[in-house]
């Protein structure tokens, strides 16, 4: 187990992925102003990086892990032009967000979402081309589960794309980002989410969660080849990419 794992929102007695889902819907109506605004909207440009990555590949079928209110989806709709878009997420509070910001777009007969539970999708194996995640598989309930669940369904020779926040390694970034992620953070999460464990949540998971190095030697371990990462803005996001 990895110690993202053990780490939960509430001390309620409920395993993590049902705890996950409840404090996502939760937070669901300011979790986008909370998002670009906690990253000073650097988060955009992470996404159109992470779609870029698959943009010359085939990419008619496309899945979004953890899609939460669809911005990676909707953002990979415009830039990628696939026959199909699949967000899946276990919130519902999210995705009814994302479903409005569909409606808006006018991309209906692209874009669509289903609650799906990432440690087992109801799937046939390789069904799409490319497969992407967005600051979503740090909170899997079992992270060796969900990637290989995310391998099985991609096709051979399909891409995976993973964006997931992570902590800066050298100085002075890493004691800067340290600090932004224990005052600054979950205050402000606190005071617009009114949820004050989510932001809390948020800064222990990225600690605990494996980066670099040991999260491409996982991605390997769950059937993926051809494993790559590069860090973002000193470190702040880390961009995983691999093939299958």
């Amino acid at each position: 187990m990895y110690r993202q794992e053990k780490i939960t929102p509430y001390n309620d007695g409920k395993e993590k992925g049902k705890q996950v889902e409840q404090m996502f819907d939760n937070i669901a109506p300011t979790y986008d102003t909370l998002n670009h605004r906690l990253s000073w909207e650097i988060d955009k440009g992470w996404r159109r990086k992470a779609i870029r990555q698959v943009e010359p590949f085939t990419h008619r079928e496309v899945l979004d892990i953890a899609t939460g209110t669809g911005d990676f989806a909707i953002l990979a709709a415009k830039m990628l032009s696939p026959e199909r878009l699949l967000g899946v997420d276990i919130s519902e509070g999210m995705m009814e967000i994302g479903r409005e910001k569909v409606r808006k777009e006018r991309l209906e007969h692209i874009v669509d979402f289903q609650k799906e539970d990432c440690m087992n999708l109801s799937f046939e194996d390789e069904s799409f081309d490319v497969v992407t995640a967005a600051f979503g598989i740090r909170n899997f309930q079992d992270l060796d589960k969900g990637l290989s669940e995310m391998c099985r369904v991609l096709r051979k020779g399909g891409h995976l794309s993973i964006l997931e926040l992570s902590q800066p390694v050298t100085f002075p970034f890493k004691q800067l980002f340290w600090l932004y992620s224990h005052t600054l953070l979950p205050i402000y999460g606190k005071i617009i989410s009114k949820d004050k464990s989510a932001y809390k949540y948020l800064t222990a998971t990225i600690e605990a969660f494996p980066q670099g190095e040991e999260m491409a030697g996982i991605l390997k371990r769950a059937g993926f080849n051809q494993v790559k990462f590069k860090r973002l803005t000193f470190g702040v996001c880390t961009m995983y990419m691999a093939t299958k």
